[in-house]
């Protein structure tokens, strides 16, 4: 599932956004995919660059006290993408019909970025080896339960029903809810992601149906809600059990009649909106305690989608490992790291109750924290009384035509570490041991601690 870059002509690419990480792992990853980029940090400094000469300018919406919006007539007639985060939706529909090409939502995803800047700039898109057909991009992993998602994805994407995603936190709810809606009829329209737990109890009608001016206190102007601005395409609510029980009834309406009324509005607008789901939660357990509508719960559930946590993927989990260990070096500029193969152990043996997500943040913490060119099981920082499982012999990390490269990918605290520190400690300083070895010396005290290696004595000189 390796992404590589193709032959095309170099685009010109102008980014205009006021966060220097984002900026810098936007501009990192288009150059790897052979695109020429530039950047702005500011309205300003990109009219500066004259960005109606590229082809593509990728401008975030809310920039420092500035409006993104302003690039589509500053980088006329050269198209703009505009991006945005989940509490700029309402922004980035107003942008995409004022002229943007297309919007992507922050926290940013590689492959959706390099596919969508692909499409929109006319340029071939990311070639991925040996990907079975009809994985959804973005989407990882070729083991049995995942094949089933992906076939469930294609058939059900182009059918226009309600669907129901289910699975634990950090299992790719989301991504499942994009493949839908990019291989759906619905493609070109909006894909408008909430996140039912992220908005207060006392705001979450308003942020979903819109109201009028005066409808509440504080209501100073009226506002479009969520559902209408997603009218042609995709709505998609995470995390739909924590919905209200008085949100709920208003979504059983669209849902059964294509009907939507703003709070403080007598008036009814139809909607044609294509709704996505998805919770880690059990509805039906929740409609017999009452804090779930039943006849939501079957409007919901026309066609369910089960992802597996990642504790049953064993044949993925070093796949996807090794995809994400590659976007956090070209984030943090630290190209060529490589877990150890006592890392991969661990990555195996672990459960992931976070799932995906969790692993994805062990392998950040592990690009940060990392000494010389390995990522050790103690620069991934997973919980010392983890919730570990088995791992059969059939599972051990399999040797590489990396591993048979390079020794020092036998670095572990179970192997070379201890031979090495115990052969030539008599005649190397600490300082020269831990260089030798690529690490601090704090880190080698560490390992010395973990492994019980105590320091050999020097002879005492004589007076």
């Amino acid at each position: 599932m390796s992404i590589h870059m193709t032959t095309r002509p170099m685009s010109r690419i102008l980014i205009v956004e006021n966060e220097d990480a984002t900026r810098h792992a936007l501009k990192t990853l288009l150059e790897r995919h052979a695109y020429r980029v530039e950047e702005a940090a500011s309205l300003d400094a990109a009219q500066a660059l004259a960005p109606q000469t590229f082809d593509l300018v990728i401008c975030d919406l809310r920039l420092a006290g500035e409006d993104g919006t302003q690039m589509l007539a500053l980088s006329a007639p050269t198209p703009v993408l505009v991006m945005t985060d989940h509490a700029s939706l309402r922004k980035a529909v107003v942008a995409l019909k004022e002229g943007a090409v297309d919007c992507i939502t922050k926290p940013l995803d590689d492959d959706e970025v390099v596919t969508t800047v692909a499409r929109v700039s006319g340029s071939p898109g990311p070639a991925r080896d040996a990907s079975p057909p009809g994985v959804p991009s973005g989407m990882i992993g070729e083991c049995a339960a995942m094949q089933c998602v992906y076939e469930r994805i294609r058939k059900t994407a182009p059918a226009d029903v309600t669907v129901l995603v289910q699975g634990e936190s950090g299992t790719g709810k989301e991504l499942v809810a994009r493949a839908l809606h990019r291989q759906s009829r619905r493609a070109k329209a909006p894909l408008i992601c909430v996140n039912c737990a992220a908005i207060p109890e006392t705001l979450i009608e308003s942020e979903l149906f819109g109201h009028e001016k005066g409808a509440f206190t504080g209501a100073n102007s009226a506002r479009t809600g969520l559902v209408e601005a997603a009218d042609g395409g995709t709505l998609f609510l995470d995390e739909i059990g924590e919905l209200p029980l008085d949100a709920q009834a208003r979504l059983l309406r669209v849902l059964q009649e294509g009907e939507i009324r703003r709070i403080g509005s007598v008036e009814t607008r139809y909607v044609d909106v294509r709704l996505i789901a998805a919770t880690h939660r059990d509805l039906q357990s929740l409609s017999r305690s009452g804090e779930f509508r039943l006849d939501l719960y079957y409007r919901l559930n026309v066609m369910q989608i089960d992802l597996p946590p990642l504790r049953e993927r064993d044949d993925d989990i070093l796949a996807i490992a090794k995809i994400l260990l590659e976007r956090a070096c070209a984030r943090h500029a630290r190209p060529g790291l490589r877990l150890s193969r006592a890392a991969r152990r661990d990555i195996l043996g672990y459960a992931w109750p976070g799932n995906v997500r969790e692993l994805e943040n062990a392998l950040e913490r592990g690009v940060i924290l990392a000494e010389g060119h390995l990522i050790h099981p103690d620069d991934l920082g997973l919980p010392s009384e983890r919730a570990s499982r088995a791992t059969p012999p059939s599972a051990e990390p399999p040797h590489s035509s990396d591993d048979e490269a390079s020794l020092d990918d036998d670095l572990s605290l179970e192997d070379y570490f201890q031979h090495f520190v115990l052969e030539h400690q008599a005649q190397m300083s600490e300082t020269e041991l831990a260089q030798k070895l690529g690490i601090s010396r704090k880190c080698l005290w560490e390992r010395r601690q973990r492994l019980g290696i105590p320091r050999k004595k020097q002879p005492r000189r004589m007076a």
